[in-house]
């Protein structure tokens, strides 16, 4: 006999998993739409000494960001889920990168190991949404960048023309 419970559980988690990973998603690919439907309409987001507060301030704050940023990569790694009914509790470990310009001119390799604490809860859509979020910065390191790569590309990104599917569109999920 199947635990319907255990089953809910085991969906309700990777629901939440996805929810991981398009946040990812859509700061890499400065898709500031989606990045608003990830939260919950009262979510707050605590980014270090970087932000602190709502979670549509924090939105404006990294729109604002985007176009100094050609490069962002976020990686997740180990993620622990606590589910209880409508809500649930994470620690989402990730390797995060980003390139930035320097006050001369150049460039330079932000290279963070963060953790992010997270609170979820399931909307009345059924979606499950960021209700909190507080990142700790585990290492920080800076060094010169002088590589290349498909930097700012943007919506030109090859995965939108090589992936049809609605989960990887532009915007709002």
């Amino acid at each position: 006999m199947i635990d319907q419970a255990a089953m809910q559980a085991l969906i309700d988690k990777e629901a939440i998993r996805e929810l991981v990973l398009l946040y990812s998603r859509a700061i890499d690919r400065q898709d500031i739409a989606l990045l608003r439907d990830l939260y919950t309409e009262d979510a707050t987001d605590t980014h270090g000494d970087t932000f602190d507060g709502p979670a549509k301030d924090y939105c404006d704050f990294i729109a604002g960001a985007f176009p100094h940023m050609p490069y962002s990569g976020h990686h997740v790694c180990n993620h622990l889920i606590a589910v209880d009914a409508d809500s649930a509790e994470g620690e989402v470990y990730a390797l995060a990168l980003h390139l930035i310009p320097t006050r001369g001119g150049g460039r330079e390799e932000d290279f963070m190991a963060v953790r992010y604490i997270d609170d979820y809860r399931r909307c009345p859509d059924g979606r499950w949404r960021f209700a909190k979020r507080v990142v700790t910065y585990d290492l920080k390191l800076r060094r010169p960048f002088d590589g290349g790569g498909l930097l700012g590309l943007a919506d030109r990104d090859p995965s939108y023309a090589q992936c049809l599917q609605p989960l990887f569109r532009r915007g709002a999920r």
